[in-house]
């Protein structure tokens, strides 16, 4: 019998693969009265999601937590109870639990596991390369961020973490209360902003410039969106010699992959980091949110892996 019950939620939502690594986590703790769904919520539906959850125990499964994704991660800020600190200074929730005392209704906490992700992807990948993030005083002189929504804001909070210092974000446009400038004035955080024009070559050699000059790159653009830097990145790469010694590539898509950024870069000597390595690390600290109980990466990593490589199962979180 399913006595407790969480879901992702976002739209689409279709494609999801977190169900694969949730429910990997809960067979490895034993959780088999624990359920995860995939939960298409429109953004006009949220509120009625959350009432849903926030309700007092009836009957059949206890709603536990919510996993969020796009559209939502920046929305639900205003419809929660408690927003962790950390949440609340990136201005976005990927996270939802619902904590209940008895049978009454709960408290919706906001929390954010995605710059977990970004850190733990990056480190994970470093492992393999010169460079070695997981020291105290990290070698990240340069700092590039592709993107300014909320995925970019997270990835500036990882990169605060890891003691980068001189932080480059690239976006079409920086203004506005959800965008990456704001983020970075609420974490204190110096960053240089530059503006992108795709369809502009001079702006591509440009930024082109910017990632091959740094040590850590986080792309947070949706799936093609950075292909028209790819020919100039492997055009410079190609004149300097490649990336700098040990230079990480994140890039949070994985479908289609690799990219033509991440396949530029890797010519070029940079060691990647794919999207779905992030998308693990950022599930786990969700499930010890969602259930108390510490996972097994390694479960939820091969759960991944296999869902990656079945047809159905296309991408994103």
């Amino acid at each position: 019998m399913i006595r407790h019950r969480a879901a992702v939620t976002g739209s689409p939502v279709s494609h999801s693969l977190s169900p694969a690594l949730h429910r990997a986590a809960y067979a490895g703790l034993g959780l088999g009265d624990w359920s995860y769904e995939r939960r298409e919520t429109a953004p006009a539906d949220l509120p009625v999601l959350l009432t849903e959850m926030a309700a007092p125990v009836q009957t059949g499964p206890v709603w536990a937590g919510l996993s969020v994704t796009m559209p939502h991660k920046q929305a639900l800020l205003a419809h929660l109870d408690v927003v962790d600190p950390l949440a609340e200074a990136v201005g976005a929730v990927n996270t939802v639990v619902a904590q209940r005392s008895g049978a009454g209704g709960a408290l919706l906490t906001g929390f954010n596991t995605d710059v977990a992700g970004i850190v733990g992807a990056l480190r994970e990948t470093a492992h393999r390369t010169p460079g070695d993030f997981s020291q105290k005083h990290p070698p990240i002189e340069r700092a590039v961020v592709l993107g300014s929504g909320a995925t970019a804001c997270s990835a500036l909070a990882a990169l605060g973490e890891l003691g980068a210092g001189r932080i480059t974000v690239v976006a079409r446009r920086h203004a506005g209360p959800g965008r990456a400038l704001s983020a970075a004035h609420r974490m204190g955080l110096d960053i240089e902003a530059v503006t992108w024009k795709p369809v502009d070559p001079a702006s591509n050699a440009q930024v082109a410039r910017y990632l091959v000059s740094a040590d850590v790159v986080v792309s947070t653009l949706p799936a093609k969106a950075a292909d028209p830097l790819a020919g100039p990145v492997g055009e410079v790469l190609d004149r300097s010699g490649g990336t700098r010694p040990g230079a990480v590539l994140l890039d949070v898509v994985y479908d289609p992959w690799p990219t033509a950024l991440a396949e530029a870069w890797a010519r070029g000597g940079g060691a990647v980091a794919p999207g779905w390595l992030m998308l693990l690390h950022q599930a786990v600290p969700q499930v010890q949110l969602m259930t108390g109980q510490h996972p097994d990466i390694e479960l939820m990593r091969e759960a991944l892996l296999s869902a990656l490589t079945t047809p159905a199962a296309t991408l994103a979180h």
